[in-house]
């Protein structure tokens, strides 16, 4: 029996690299049987945090009336989580930095979740994401029960569509195929 994928992708671009990634992620989870999910995070209206706390006194219910309640749900129907990002300035971008953020109201019930991490940057060291991946990693350390287990550093990579041409389009269709 597959697994529930959902892929969150931060790509501020339809088309950028790390969305053109999780596409390929995409395809081969589905090729091995997986039912599969992805969420552009850029066509969805996520507001920050504002620490009111009041998912605490409301059994995790958001005091923000926005797209996140619909992701939470898909989050918590989920065995597996992808996490894209471009790096900017050494860390994930600002929409999935908002999502994690937000996860705050049911962070408590998000348990035993599998992680993949895909990350894009024009820089050639995988030093250059180490920031960014430890967001994402300090984010499921958070949650009861996550596994971590794939990375993809698509280094190199500016332009849109320049991820194409490299051996980490195949790298993200085989880590989808062994989900």
């Amino acid at each position: 029996m597959g697994k529930n994928v959902l892929i969150l992708s931060a790509s501020p671009r339809k088309g950028g690299n790390s969305d053109i990634l999780c596409d390929e992620f995409k395809k081969g989870a589905e090729k091995s049987g997986n039912s599969v999910e992805k969420i552009f995070l850029r066509d969805k209206k996520i507001s920050p945090c504002v620490a009111c706390y009041y998912c605490k006194d409301h059994e995790g219910k958001c005091a923000i009336n926005d797209d996140m309640a619909y992701i939470i749900d898909r989050i918590m129907k989920s065995d597996v989580i992808v996490m894209a990002s471009p790096v900017y300035f050494y860390s994930v971008n600002a929409q999935i930095k908002a999502l994690i953020d937000r996860c705050v109201a049911k962070w408590l019930d998000i348990k035993n979740k599998e992680f993949y991490y895909i990350m894009t940057a024009a820089e050639d060291s995988q030093r250059a994401m180490d920031c960014a991946l430890e967001c994402f990693r300090g984010f499921a350390k958070c949650l009861e029960g996550s596994v971590e287990k794939g990375v993809i550093f698509g280094t190199g990579v500016y332009t849109m569509g320049e991820i194409k041409s490299t051996a980490f389009m195949k790298e993200a269709f085989e880590m989808g195929l062994n989900v």
